[in-house]
Formats: structure tokens, sequence, C-alpha cells
């Protein structure tokens, strides 16, 4: 079903927060990793084996998946870490899929990077303007933050801005924020702000959800990477995103590559309320909220499929009817 057709049964205001890196962009500034190695290293958290009784490792799976194949199985990340060169390594068995990836994002016009190959690629996935484009055809009432802990949103929200605007991707009319903001987080509160705004979780996480539910247009937060980092880069440190299941005019869904439903290992602290226009909130395992308001980016195939987000998208509306409506607390 398409949100065409979906769109006389859901019409919720829709609150899109969209990460960076190996999401909406194949590079990441933080590591300074161009287009091949981040795609290499992409792969080596999709791909998966386990070391065997001698201590060598054996791969369970031919394919990249998000989901380990197997009781058992163990990221090729997981297990080793970064490492650079992967596929020409020991993942020469996935060389194939990063070559494949690589032509369907080489791209010689306006919004390209050029890679340490010396090709040119889109720096922005066309299936994120393709998002945009099919929102705006239907109507719907939506807003886009990018939420990342790297240091390239002012660079990001100021090419999205021109391309939306001056006719490379004019698909989107309403605003776009250029102006980037940040959230901070500690033991005791959470402080968003942006410009001359400030919303504290001191005066109530109602009020921060509210904010977020109010925003317009396009527009981004740089989130706390160091307090993830002191959180053990588990979900009590992720980038908080607040869920009100009882909400009926506002659904927020966060698309980040490293959701994961081991909350160990995961960048997303879902915050849902207890009670309808209730103050108090608890973190929601990620798997209670994966695919309602949680998607973990398939990086290979929002690259293959100029349709997946939107398709990702009208998945977690459906399931957020079916099962958020009834409440979660």
């Amino acid at each position: 079903m398409t949100i065409q057709e979906n769109s006389c049964r859901i019409t919720k205001k829709l609150v899109l927060h969209v990460d960076l890196n190996n999401t909406i962009l194949v590079s990441d500034a933080v590591t300074a990793q161009g287009t091949v190695a981040a795609l290499d290293y992409y792969l080596t958290t999709v791909t998966w084996g386990r070391m065997n009784p001698k201590g060598k490792w054996e791969w369970l799976s031919d394919a990249p998946s998000l989901l380990p194949p197997c009781e058992g199985a163990v990221s090729y990340y997981s297990q080793f870490g970064r490492t650079p060169g992967f596929t020409s390594s020991a993942g020469r068995c996935f060389r194939g899929i990063l070559d494949e990836h690589l032509g369907l994002l080489r791209w010689p016009e306006g919004l390209s990077v050029k890679g340490e190959d010396g090709q040119l690629y889109h720096w922005i996935l066309p299936s994120f303007f393709q998002l945009l484009k099919d929102l705006v055809q239907e109507g719907r009432e939506f807003a886009v933050l990018f939420r990342t802990f790297g240091t390239d949103l002012p660079r990001v929200l100021s090419a999205v801005s021109r391309a939306l605007n001056e006719g490379a991707h004019p698909l989107f009319p309403d605003l776009v924020n250029t102006t980037p903001g940040k959230i901070r987080c500690s033991k005791n509160s959470v402080v968003l702000s942006r410009a001359q705004e400030r919303v504290s979780a001191r005066d109530g996480e109602r009020g921060l959800y509210q904010y977020l539910s109010s925003v317009q247009g396009l527009g981004g937060f740089q989130d706390h990477f160091d307090w993830w980092a002191r959180n053990s880069f588990s979900i009590h440190g992720g980038k908080p995103l607040w869920v009100d299941p009882f909400d009926q005019d506002v659904q927020h869904i966060f698309i980040d590559d490293n959701i994961r439903q081991n909350d160990d290992d995961t960048i997303v602290q879902p915050l849902v309320f207890l009670d309808p226009h209730g103050t108090e909130t608890r973190t929601a395992c990620t798997s209670e909220l994966y695919d309602i308001t949680l998607i973990q980016n398939d990086l290979l195939r929002a690259i293959s499929d100029t349709s997946y987000f939107t398709q990702r998208i009208n998945i977690c509306q459906e399931n957020y009817e079916r099962n958020l409506q009834q409440g979660t607390g």
C-alpha cells in the first residue's frame, strides 16, 4: 500500500528525525571517511559470522542483513571493530556488493562528492528527496529534523536548502531552517537549543515533546556524542526521542543506521509518555518500537531503491495505528 492509498486512514502530522552519515549521506565527516570507505565500513555492520572452536572466524551468511541470520551470529564490526579495507581483506566475498552499490551512487552533476577513487557520487541519496516528493505530492503535513552526532550539519542544511529552493530538487516548498540547533544531555536534564530558542526537561519533558511536534519545514540538531559515550554507547545515552502513544495528531519517526535491537548497542533513546497529557516517561526497549517509531536504516536498500524511505515510513504509520494507539505504557 502506498502513502497515497493509505492517506484516507492516516492523517497525522509526521515529524521525521533523520540521521545523516550512512543514512542519507554515504560519508562521515567525523572519521574522514569518503564514499568508498563509508560504504565499506557499513558492510562490516551488516555481515554476520562467529568464531569457531579453533578460534577462526567463519561466515554464517553470504548476504548482508540488518538482523543476525541465526542465533549466535555477530556482526563483523561487533567482533573486530572498524576494519579499513574490509572488502579487500576479510570481507572479500562482499566486494561485489560494494562495487554494485558504488555504481548506483555515481552521479556526475550537482550535489555530488568526489570519492577516494576519483569518481563522483551522490552526496545526499535520491531516496531522501523522493520521500520529500512523495509527502509533498500527497499533501501531508510533515517536518524533517536532521539528528546527528557529527559536525557536518550546517553544510548539509545549507546544501539541502539550495537544492530544494533553487531548482536542483524543487520538491519542498516550506522553510528550511539553516541554523543548526543542539541537544545536550545530563543526568538530570535534556536541553534543546536553536538560535534564541531554548527548551529544557527541567520544565517537564512534555514541553520538549510539544516543541518538537510543532516544528515546521526542515531543520536539524546536533546530538550529544559525549553523553552517548559516557553511557557506553547504550540506549541510555542515545539521541532522545519522545513518543506519545496517545497523540492523535502527531507521529514521530526516527531513521538511523545505528538503531539496533540490542539496547546495549543502539543510538536512540525512546522516551514514552505513561499517560495522556502526562509528564512522566519511561525508556522503551528498541524492539518494542522497531518499525513503529524507529527505523534501522538499510543503507544498501536506501541506495538501490529510491522509494525505500517512503516504504519504511508507510510501514511505521500502519504499525503505529495498530499498536501505539492502544498505548504502550
